[in-house]
């Protein structure tokens, strides 16, 4: 039996001690990692976005609006292959009042081939540009609503009231689903035409962004400038970004959020490092006699050591290990599924990165041996006979 062996049996000595530490370490660790997923959730369409759309919105601010004329004139680009736009509907269902999807009118000759993410059956797609009051809806929010193809569904906006004669109502024409778990699938998708024709004269063919996918992804950053300069001359000005500086671009907004997540979580582990100091500390004190009769056997100061930093390293992989294990059950088939389904907008895909768990276990360990230097220090340094003399 070597000493790594003795630490690990000596756990036990004090079994409800052990128990109540690995337990607090591992809802740390999974405190831990709920909140590192929750920030990667949060910024993974940043991450996985396409690296040959460029998107051109007003150089003031997103919500305002660009002229329709510019469609035509970004698609004659050089180095742009194909251009879609869109504008924010805002809208909600009266029957499904708290429920918050994205609302979008488009162009229905390219969205879906800009966005070919997003899949439609080929006869949906084909129904929904025949009909002018038709929708296509992302298959969790479908799911979430109840909804199915056939369905009316009579949407309110914010921004854009209806008239009493002629209300938002649409009919679902179909559902799509998404090739890759960054897509947001709680999005209701209808034409811009219907939208154009709905509004005031004033607020008439008026986009709020264009997306356009670029011959050579590497020339996207030149081609957004080319886009840019192109309009420097007009009324209105464009800014135009690659996808992931885009939606990067919202995410600025809450930047200070997502910050002090990351410095809640470092305070978690720092918190369970505290514990697992003390009670390793505690353990040092009631077991001096036995260090001092490990000295007195022939042991080194090294080896006393040694003993209590593995010991501490012991609780802290074990409530590593059993906050990862609850990680996954709690948050990617839990928590994670709950998000997806009802706040898809915000967290399209929500999983534990891998990396996130090997960080997780590896500072578990490290911050408990970090709290087990100075007790083992103090224990090293005792000399023999008053370590013998503090309990005999």
């Amino acid at each position: 039996m070597n000493l790594a062996t003795l630490a690990a049996k000596n756990l036990w000595r004090n079994r409800v001690r052990t128990a109540l530490t690995v337990a607090c370490a591992s809802i740390a660790v999974l405190a831990f990692i709920t909140l590192r997923t929750l920030v990667a959730a949060w910024t993974a369409q940043a991450d996985f976005a396409a690296k040959d759309r460029v998107v051109t919105r007003h150089k003031v601010t997103f919500v305002m609006p660009l002229p329709k004329k510019y469609v035509e004139d970004v698609r004659a680009t050089k180095g742009v292959r194909l251009s879609t736009f869109a504008s924010w509907f805002g809208g909600k269902d009266p029957k499904h009042d708290q429920e918050f999807f994205g609302a979008f009118g488009v162009d229905r000759d390219t969205y879906f081939q800009v966005y070919d993410e997003m899949l439609v059956p080929p006869d949906q797609l084909a129904r929904w540009k025949e009909d002018r009051r038709g929708a296509i809806v992302g298959d969790a929010l479908a799911n979430k609503l109840g909804w199915k193809v056939g369905d009316k569904v009579t949407l309110e906006s914010g921004l854009y009231p209806s008239q009493p004669d002629n209300p938002w109502t649409f009919t679902i024409s179909g559902i799509y689903t998404a090739t890759r778990k960054s897509v947001d699938r709680s999005s209701f998708i209808f034409q811009w035409d219907t939208l154009n024709d709905g509004v005031a004269s004033t607020a008439r063919d008026q986009v709020g962004w264009i997306v356009s996918r670029v011959d050579d992804p590497a020339q996207a950053a030149n081609i957004g400038l080319a886009l840019d300069a192109k309009f420097d001359v007009q009324d209105i000005q464009t800014l135009s970004q690659d996808e992931a500086a885009f939606n990067a671009s919202f995410l600025a907004g809450i930047s200070a959020l997502l910050v002090a997540v990351d410095y809640i979580s470092i305070i978690i582990l720092v918190i369970m490092m505290l514990v697992l100091g003390n009670t390793v500390a505690m353990g040092v004190r009631e077991r001096t006699f036995e260090y001092g009769t490990l000295r007195a056997m022939g042991f080194s100061p090294g080896h006393v050591a040694f003993f209590i930093l593995a010991e501490a390293a012991f609780v802290g992989g074990l409530g590593g290990a059993v906050g990862l294990l609850l990680s996954y059950p709690l948050l990617n088939r839990g928590l994670g599924r709950f998000l997806e389904e009802n706040m898809g907008s915000f967290f399209p895909f929500f999983s534990v990165p891998p990396h996130i768990w090997a960080v997780a276990m590896f500072l578990s360990v490290a911050l408990a041996v970090v709290a087990a230097i100075i007790p083992a220090v103090g224990a090293s340094k005792l000399r023999v006979t008053e370590a013998l003399r503090r309990i005999a």
